[in-house]
């Protein structure tokens, strides 16, 4: 059987200069950058790798844990042995009625499937079940060892920790590059497609280029990511809600994370929406179901516990200078963004505004080439 095709995603060319609008093909896709300069793109600001925000600051690179990697990691082994105990030998069952089977001739099948794939089935699940903790394991450390990426938007700095270096790198906010890559490869079954996101920087002093890419499950959502960065950063985003709760299920007094609050929420709401009748009770079924088969709310549970530890040894892995750095500043020595960006995001927003259907980076790359024409830029 032959298998999809690794899929190669080249490095952006960062020692070279690059702008917002700039496109850079490869065989099996394309690199399309979205700054410098960090110009609006007009999506909606949503990203799931932010941890922290304030009034000063935004953490990138890892962020809060998910009450879905919890569902997936306890209900994942759970589901398995239901349907390879129960539910497959049902199937075969009724397949045996249907060919002409008596019942107790199907009943015979059932129960003789069940002993057999007993043993194996409960070793494969408990099997499952410790590769999805270590899994959790592996990743969870990760909170440990990694130093997400800062954004401050009161300097309009940004600090980056290198791996395997404790000194931080501080970079002016409008000089950071950020692109997205989409890619595809083929085979007889079809096309894989694969998008990512990514920020980064050329040191010239060392010579070394400091990225951060994530993939994503398609190109907008790539945008976007980026777009909640690029929002707070300009004043446009303020609260961790507003990029990290897209369906809206946290209350006004909950805290900005996933948790018991957004599961209380979510039955509330569709209790509510089947009252209206914007939901049927078919959906209403099979969303209990889906959370009595991962556990009801347990997986709520467990991610505010892990939220609450991630917070705790994310505060002991900062460096002194970063956390220096982060401190707020009197508004009167905030820095402001340049007459270049603000020239140039109008720009795009009027353009935008006119053809809202078109390709964002299309319009990024029409702006600088005004620019370029009325000798602002050379």
């Amino acid at each position: 059987m032959s298998k999809a095709p690794e899929i190669t995603l080249p490095e952006p060319q960062l020692q070279q200069p690059k702008q917002a609008g700039d496109v850079e093909p490869f065989p099996s896709g394309s690199i399309t950058y979205l700054a410098p300069l960090p110009l609006p793109t007009q999506l909606p600001p949503q990203c799931p790798y932010v941890g922290e925000l304030n009034d000063v600051y935004l953490d990138f690179g890892l962020g809060s844990p998910q009450v879905f990697s919890w569902q997936v990691t306890l209900g994942g082994p759970f589901n398995f042995f239901v349907m390879a105990s129960f539910l497959l030998p049902l199937i075969v069952g009724v397949i045996g009625l249907s060919v002409g089977y008596s019942l107790s001739e199907a009943w015979e099948v059932i129960v003789g499937m069940h002993r057999a794939g007993w043993g194996m089935t409960v070793g494969v699940s408990f099997y499952g079940l410790a590769m999805a903790f270590l899994i959790w394991f592996y990743v969870h450390n990760k909170y440990e060892e990694i130093i997400p990426t800062r954004f401050n938007r009161q300097r309009r700095e940004v600090c980056f920790v290198p791996n395997d270096e404790s000194e931080p790198v501080i970079v002016p906010w409008e000089s950071v590059t950020a692109w997205v890559i989409q890619a595809q490869g083929a085979n007889q079954y079809g096309v894989q497609r694969q998008y990512g996101m990514g920020v980064g920087f050329y040191h010239k002093a060392s010579g070394e280029r400091f990225t951060l890419e994530f993939v994503c499950p398609a190109l907008p959502i790539a945008i976007s990511n980026w777009e909640a960065i690029r929002a707070y950063m300009e004043y446009e985003v303020h609260t961790l809600k507003e990029i990290t709760d897209p369906l809206d299920l946290q209350g006004p007094d909950d805290p900005p994370h996933e948790g018991l609050h957004t599961f209380r929420n979510a039955r509330a709401r569709l209790h509510q929406e089947i009252r209206d009748k914007q939901r049927g009770w078919v959906y209403g079924f099979f969303w209990y179901l889906f959370h009595v088969m991962t556990f009801w709310t347990l997986p709520f549970y467990l991610t505010e516990w892990e939220v609450g530890r991630v917070k705790r040894m994310a505060r002991q892995a900062l460096p002194e200078v970063m956390r220096d750095w982060s401190e707020p500043l009197p508004k009167e020595q905030w820095a402001k963004p340049s007459a270049d960006l603000l020239r140039m995001s109008a720009q795009v927003r009027a353009l935008h505004k006119r053809s809202p259907q078109r390709p964002i980076t299309e319009i990024f790359a029409e702006v600088y080439r005004a620019e370029i024409a009325e000798g602002h830029r050379a």
